[in-house]
């Protein structure tokens, strides 16, 4: 028989059951990295290709969480999570029997579809779940530190995988821990659903897309070409107009897509960009780790994923602490100190070397983890205790859409400038008389340069790995400088918006 779930054991019982879905959906942003270097050796992807198989996931589930958030409204938050983890975990199956990298795109993309549905769905559930404020705030930090949790440890598990199995593997353990979820749900977690039955606007949701797409495949393509070309400027300019268009017919709307009159009050503007840029910060910084570690340093993705650890449990261990500390010190304090914190990681992440500076890169690791998740912590308290429980969903869709958002913004961001500047140095240091199809495959990525140089005589293949490495690491060099100047202007910015206030307090 069902338990009761007014009881306090259950409502727990009921948050561990949905610390499920925030693990596996936060794990696939960042389990992808450990096992890039094999994808690419298997599939042969173009570099465009590589950054949609990474990205195409949280570009979808960005894309997706407002919509999906405004749905669990009307027809219910618990089986919207329930139709969501059959999606997820049909598309994980699809995935790890990809045979090309037009179908693992593809996957990848459903994927996101069916993490949409999840994460806006457990945010607001816990709202309605925990009315009290402390039992709230306690919840929120297990949650935030299951989703942080889930980034972190996403390349140690993939590592784990990739020793004993195939690249697939990584997808298909979702299989299981979907059929659980999918068991226990019912079981003990409540239904919720808006009394609201105003129908969703579907022009909104094409502006959204319509706003989202252009800008994502501009930055993309911009990498791919090393050129700002026509079609770039048109696609960012109409997603520029697009974004404007969304915006101002969500102000006219009754029941809008996405509460935009929310962003009025500085506090609640200040969680949400402090949250985006957390997420472009880390996730994008993620990717280039992993294949730092493995293509530079040559560690195998088990070695390589034990190496990732600290950053897992600084991660892990700050969001939890972070959760204890706001109410003596502050929110403001807190999300600056930890701003400046990830962004002086950031710092000394970006003078790694091809040659040396593994210890470095592990340290500064674990500082930028670490000073992160007070940002996403307290961002994420802010936004759940401003919305009233009937707009839950949607206000829970709006932190998580600028979480999600901001981490595929900076896995499109920070790799393309890696990528235009990798591409960039290696067509200047190979001979000019190489084949022109040898010159796109070494200049597409580290992964498809090693494998070529692995058929060349050995004077050869030295020369062209350390070229190949040495060019990896100025492109993470400057994306990494990029992210600590971003964060040291959160580290400003986000803590004035907060404001003094120690409570997170409905605005």
């Amino acid at each position: 028989m069902p338990t009761d779930r007014t009881e306090p054991r259950s409502r727990w019982l009921g948050l561990a059951v949905l610390t499920l879905p925030v693990i596996l959906t936060s794990m696939d942003v960042t389990i992808l990295h450990i096992a890039i270097p094999t994808i690419t050796h298997e599939l042969t992807p173009s570099p465009s290709q590589t950054l949609w198989i990474v990205d195409s996931y949280g570009f979808l589930l960005a894309g997706l969480l407002i919509v999906m958030g405004n749905v669990g409204d009307r027809i219910g938050r618990r089986r919207l999570l329930l139709t969501g983890a059959a999606v997820f975990g049909t598309a994980s199956v699809l995935a790890a029997f990809a045979a090309t990298p037009e179908v693992l795109i593809a996957a990848r993309a459903l994927m996101g579809v069916g993490g949409a549905t999840l994460m806006p769905s457990t945010l607001s559930l816990i709202r309605n779940m925990f009315t009290d404020p402390g039992e709230r705030t306690r919840a929120i930090g297990v949650w935030t530190a299951s989703l942080s949790g889930g980034i972190a440890v996403g390349p140690v598990v993939g590592g784990v995988l990739l020793e004993s199995f195939w690249w697939g593997s990584v997808f298909l353990i979702n299989a299981p821990v979907i059929v659980v979820l999918l068991v226990a749900t019912p079981r003990f977690v409540p239904e919720y659903r808006s009394p609201s039955k105003a129908p969703l606007d579907l022009f909104s949701v094409v502006l959204l897309f319509a706003a989202i797409l252009p800008v994502v495949w501009a930055i993309k393509a911009a990498a791919e070409e090393l050129a700002v070309t026509p079609p770039v400027l048109i696609g960012l300019v109409g997603g520029l107009c697009a974004g404007t268009v969304f915006l101002i017919r969500q102000r006219r709307l009754q029941a809008p897509l996405a509460d935009v009159g929310l962003f009025v009050n500085p506090r609640f503007t200040g969680a949400i960009v402090g949250a985006g840029l957390a997420m472009f910060s880390l996730v994008g910084v993620m990717l280039y780790n992993a294949q730092y570690l493995q293509l530079v340093h040559g560690l195998a993705p088990l070695v390589a994923a034990v190496a990732m650890l600290p950053v897992m449990v600084a991660v892990g261990g700050m969001a939890v602490v972070a959760s204890v500390l706001v109410g003596r010190l502050g929110y403001s304090l807190i999300f600056g100190a930890g701003a400046a914190i990830a962004a002086s990681g950031m710092l000394a992440f970006s003078r790694v070397s091809a040659d040396d500076g593994l210890l470095l890169a592990i340290v500064a690791a674990a500082f930028i983890g670490a000073g992160i998740a007070p940002m996403m912590t307290l961002a994420t308290d802010i936004v759940v205790a401003s919305a009233p429980p009937a707009r839950s969903g949607s206000a829970a869709a709006l932190s998580e859409t600028a979480s999600e958002f901001g981490a595929a913004l900076g896995i499109a961001v920070l790799g393309s400038i890696g990528t235009a500047l990798y591409r960039a140095r290696v067509r200047d240091g190979l001979p000019a008389d190489l084949p022109p199809e040898a010159t796109e495959t070494v200049s597409s990525s580290l992964g498809a340069a090693t494998g070529f140089s692995e058929q060349l005589p050995a004077q050869a293949a030295t020369h062209l790995s350390d070229l190949a490495r040495t060019a990896f690491v100025d492109g993470l060099s400057a994306a990494t400088t990029a992210a600590a100047v971003i964060l040291f202007a959160a580290a400003v910015a986000c803590p004035v918006l907060l404001g003094k206030r120690r409570v997170a307090e409905p605005l």
